[in-house]
């Protein structure tokens, strides 16, 4: 970049006092440019397989399962926050009249574009079928995977900041953040981003002069987003003990998350939209995961507490029938029904640990 798109790379907090200088969103090695966007994803992979290794070793699982599972999710998970990415914004990829420059179009991630709920319904998809084809859990992964997903969307937001994308509508607030106006003509998208009302208006009627800059004072939802996501990861690590049933760091997950995102998403001002309608689909969606997690807690809370918290049933994502145990001790011990109980709650059976193929379970 020139001297004077890196002299516009600044950010600021001004209402905090926080002056950051030079903030870059790539590094070069030799000619090549490698964007901070896809280390961070990176990053965020190689801290997941940690935690959700560690997780597994406490619940004795395999953890090697695990590295397998990431090595396979990495390219399904790219590939469908990229399509879902894609397909709520069509018309910025179509090239009319060449499918070469449309499909290059559509490829090149190196400047963003990818969505997490696309990754997540990916990964979701890769996950059913891993644990079909290795006989495990789905439920019990998915608990343990949610470590990794939070650690994963923590970072990865911090790809939005290096982006200055995925902020949020004007505003004055104390955690404003000020972004140089002039960092968006250098790149040659302020055209754009003005005509496809990622920056409003009102962000221009109320343009701020930081340093001889005029900068545009915007909510900094990535921040927000992420700090939510950490107090989620950190509530998950106290409450782990205490789990009653499989299943339930799954939904505590989707269920705060979707409530979190609910709130952030209202605030950006570069949502995806359904349609023409002008109805943010990602804030439907979660709305939707809130809801329904929120019931299934309360579902199988209530089945735990009329057994003693001993196990409930939920279906999984394939349609199947999965066992939900109640995990009441440090020690993870499972204890499952097998049968159906009778009117007298005396017709159960317990088991140390095989799913229903009859497959030794790994914990």
């Amino acid at each position: 970049m020139s001297q004077i798109s890196e002299y516009f790379r600044s950010i600021f907090f001004p209402n905090l006092g926080i002056t950051l200088r030079n903030i870059g969103d790539h590094i070069n090695i030799g000619s090549f440019e490698v964007r901070f966007y896809g280390i961070i994803i990176m990053i965020g992979f190689l801290l997941a397989y940690v935690l959700v290794t560690n997780e597994a070793k406490r619940t004795k699982q395999n953890p090697e399962m695990y590295l397998d599972f990431i090595l396979i999710l990495i390219i399904p998970a790219i590939l469908g926050a990229r399509l879902y990415y894609i397909l709520f914004r069509l018309d910025q990829y179509i090239v009319q009249g060449d499918v070469g420059a449309t499909l290059k179009a559509m490829l090149n991630i190196r400047g963003g574009g990818l969505a997490i709920y696309g990754g997540i319904i990916a990964g979701v998809i890769t996950a059913v079928i891993f644990c079909k084809v290795r006989k495990v859990s789905f439920v019990l992964m998915a608990d343990t995977a949610t470590f990794g997903i939070l650690i994963g969307q923590i970072l990865g937001r911090f790809g939005n900041f290096f982006n200055r994308e995925a902020f949020g509508a004007y505003t004055n607030s104390k955690m404003a953040m000020a972004i140089p106006l002039d960092y968006y003509r250098s790149d040659g998208n302020l055209d754009y981003l003005e005509r496809t009302g990622v920056i409003t208006q009102k962000m221009l009627d109320n343009v701020v002069n930081i340093d001889g800059m005029d900068c545009i004072t915007v909510h900094p939802t990535f921040l927000y987003e992420s700090l939510w996501n950490l107090m989620l990861l950190v509530f998950l690590f106290i409450y782990r003990k205490h789990k009653k049933f499989k299943g339930e760091f799954a939904l505590i997950y989707v269920g705060g998350y979707g409530l979190g995102r609910f709130i952030v998403e209202g605030l950006r001002s570069d949502s995806l939209m359904i349609g023409n309608t002008g109805i943010k689909v990602s804030q439907v969606l979660a709305l939707v995961c809130f809801v329904t997690a929120v019931v299934l807690l309360v579902i199988n809370y209530v089945r735990c507490a009329k057994r003693g918290w001993p196990a409930a049933v939920m279906g999984d994502a394939a349609g199947t029938e999965v066992k939900i145990s109640g995990e009441c001790d440090p020690a993870d011990t499972e204890v499952e029904t097998s049968g159906e109980a009778d009117a007298a709650g005396t017709e159960v059976e317990t088991s140390g640990g095989s799913d229903d193929a009859g497959e030794k379970k790994e914990r």
